[in-house]
């Protein structure tokens, strides 16, 4: 290592390159797949509306310039290309290209999340910009990783390690006892196939679950700053615990894009350990390049005063962004820990009136619990985010006030772009007449539950969530 580029991290920086990609990939799909029911002309909170009060610098977009669904289907798919292309071909394109892609990247998703609205209110969109940000200024296979630009990663791997750990110390008690993971893989906002049994493991490992989740958010960030090899072996640590929550739920890209971080710590004398390396000759970057990451270090370390101060203040903000950029942000996650799951099922009648003989049937979600007998799926790093924000509905109506009922209408209208949203329409022929959302209290069976039903679930009653309604100009229900 000299005093500007590490050779000897040049194996981890390609690992991070590659894996913020993929992610980069599976990011750009999923918004080309999803945005025309949520945010599109036609969409539950349309962007034009949303554009029309805001100001550029408010929400910085190419968007900004014009806005159809058509050119932000183009964006999206053109953003999964170059991604697909980056994945592999990196390293055979010359630097000042791979500069290029990788902030083209950063500019589309940047434009996508800054009129998402609430749909794209998740930490992970974030760390995915600010992330990729950093990746402008890595390098690419034919030059030395910069020395600066490592640091940035590593710091920013801290703040989201370190500042999950605070607000879960500063946040619920269970996390103090050590008794939050009784609850947190039941009530999560979307579990995974392995969450039932993570639920079901004894008590005693539990507290050992939680009091390891302490010592990897709260202690070992710290390593990634000590000289090597303590600094790949807390990225190792950090890799363990991150692979551990990935088979325990679903958290979209968050755990794979903090695994790919911790790569950044890695030299290749710790990786050598396990499988032999071989790193090709390759020289300092370019004047040029050089200077531009001194630039952009410096401008990260004044941005980093924000999250910095918010570390160490008492009323710690979780997954905040401090400018319009998504640059130098605040992360955390699971502050606070549900004792019990709720959920919203929408039901759906083709009956004229509303009686006590009205047979409703269910929609059926991708990824939020419904069906009983339906063993959640795996979905992460893919993100369903109506799925989540009917998880965020159903801890609090107010999340849901803006879109809910839009979302309602479109059922009633058997729209077809919402209903690729969900697993089941149980009206294919023709819209329901009427449509309501139940509040349910939900939780796992236990094992000889599971034997004798063969459900996953057991779920009671609680209360109307969103009253039956029809269409404008249908009769009103008689009977809700």
């Amino acid at each position: 290592m000299n005093w500007f580029s590490a050779p000897e991290y040049w194996l981890g920086a390609r690992v991070l390159e590659r894996g913020v990609a993929a992610i980069y990939l599976v990011a750009f799909v999923a918004a080309a797949r999803q945005f025309r029911p949520l945010i599109g002309e036609r969409g539950m909170l349309p962007v034009p509306g949303y554009l029309a009060k805001r100001s550029f610098w408010r929400a910085p977009s190419i968007f900004q310039l014009r806005y159809s669904d058509r050119l932000f289907a183009a964006v999206a798919w053109f953003g999964a290309a170059l991604s697909a292309a980056m994945v592999g071909g990196l390293d055979l394109v010359p630097l000042w290209a791979s500069v290029l892609m990788w902030a083209t990247l950063w500019v589309l998703y940047l434009s996508i999340v800054n009129v998402g609205q609430t749909w794209y209110g998740f930490g992970w969109e974030s760390l995915l910009l600010e992330t990729g940000f950093l990746m402008i200024f890595l390098g690419n296979g034919q030059v030395a990783p910069p020395v600066l630009t490592l640091w940035l990663v590593r710091w920013l791997l801290f703040r989201v390690e370190f500042g999950a750990g605070l607000i879960k110390m500063r946040g619920d008690s269970c996390w103090r006892d050590l008794s939050c993971l009784d609850y947190h893989h039941e009530t999560q906002p979307m579990p995974g196939p392995l969450s039932w049994f993570f639920h079901h493991l004894p008590r005693p490992l539990h507290r050992i679950e939680v009091a390891g989740n302490h010592f990897a958010q709260l202690v070992v960030p710290f390593g990634l700053f000590a000289p090597q090899p303590v600094a790949s072996i807390a990225a190792a640590v950090i890799v363990v615990t991150q692979l551990w929550l990935v088979a325990s739920g679903n958290f979209a890209w968050l755990n794979w894009l903090t695994i790919f971080l911790a790569f950044g710590a890695v030299d290749e004398a710790s990786v050598a350990v396990l499988v032999r390396v071989h790193r090709p000759a390759v020289p300092d970057p370019p004047l040029w390049f050089a200077v531009s990451v001194i630039v952009v270090g410096a401008l990260m370390l004044g941005l980093s005063y924000w999250p910095a101060r918010n570390m160490l203040s008492p009323g710690q903000r979780m997954n905040a962004s401090f400018n319009a950029f998504h640059l130098c942000n605040t992360y955390g996650a699971f502050g606070s820990i549900s004792r019990i799951r709720q959920e919203v099922v929408i039901e759906g009648t083709a009956d004229a009136t509303i009686g006590d003989e009205t047979v409703w049937q269910e929609y059926e979600f991708k990824g939020k619990p419904t069906a009983l007998r339906r063993l959640p799926r795996q979905f992460a790093p893919y993100h369903l985010r109506l799925d989540w924000l009917m998880w965020f509905a159903a801890i609090s109506p107010g999340y849901a006030l803006a879109w809910m009922t839009p979302f309602l209408h479109r059922l009633l209208r058997n729209d077809p772009a919402t209903l690729k949203l969900l697993r089941r329409n149980p009206f294919p022929d023709s819209p329901p007449r009427y449509v309501r959302a139940q509040l349910y209290k939900y939780r796992y069976t236990t094992p000889a539950e599971l034997r004798r039903d063969h459900a996953w679930w057991h779920r009671t009653l609680i209360g109307s969530y969103v009253p039956a309604m029809s269409l404008p100009g249908r009769l009103p229900a008689q009977d809700q």
